[in-house]
């Protein structure tokens, strides 16, 4: 019982810590603004990530392109990594660590904004895939925890939970991710849609 109440309190204590940062809440605001923007000028938002966090980068772009609390339109947005024979087969052709480079390469538009989860900061080919980004003037958006790692730089907004320990970076990222897609869809179609 006591360890089940101290990973709670953990979980706790990093939530606190980012209700107390107003810096980080200005990004998760910008972040929102800026999806919005892009939605509006006809551009699409991609996420990546490994492991959990790309099971959290499919929750979050499921939530934008089927529904968060509103019943309305879907919005263009999609987890890099759910076509599982182009992700095999550039594994093994190429290497992982361009998995999500080349996807941005092909299909991305200056506008888009590109989403990587990474507790680290540093998984390379979220890395790689961020500078492909820069190039072609892709908005990047780095969730990361406390260092930012790599991301930090190539990150137009980071959003790095003050935490070292993956499942509290993890909860937070998923906490700040729906509060970013319920403002999204606010600001976008207004407190009610269809």
């Amino acid at each position: 019982m006591n360890k089940i109440k101290e990973i709670i309190e953990a979980s706790i204590n990093v939530k606190q810590q980012v209700l107390n940062n107003s810096e980080l809440l200005t990004t998760v605001s910008l972040v929102a603004d800026k999806i919005v923007e892009a939605f509006k000028n006809g551009n699409r938002i991609y996420f990546c990530g490994n492991g959990g966090s790309a099971a959290d980068a499919q929750h979050l772009a499921a939530e934008l392109s089927g529904r968060f609390y509103l019943d309305r339109n879907a919005l263009p947005a999609e987890a890099l990594h759910c076509n599982t024979s182009y992700l095999t087969a550039v594994a093994n052709d190429y290497s992982y660590d361009v998995v999500y480079a080349r996807l941005i390469e092909g299909i991305s538009q200056p506008g888009d904004i590109l989403i990587g989860l990474s507790t680290s900061g540093n998984s390379a080919n979220i890395v790689k895939a961020f500078e492909v980004a820069k190039e072609k003037k892709i908005t990047t958006v780095g969730f990361t925890g406390i260092s930012g790692g790599l991301l930090k730089s190539l990150s137009d907004y980071i959003i790095n939970i003050p935490s070292s320990d993956t499942p509290r970076i993890q909860e937070a990222h998923m906490l700040l991710g729906h509060i970013i897609c319920q403002m999204v869809e606010e600001k976008y179609f207004g407190a009610n849609a269809i």
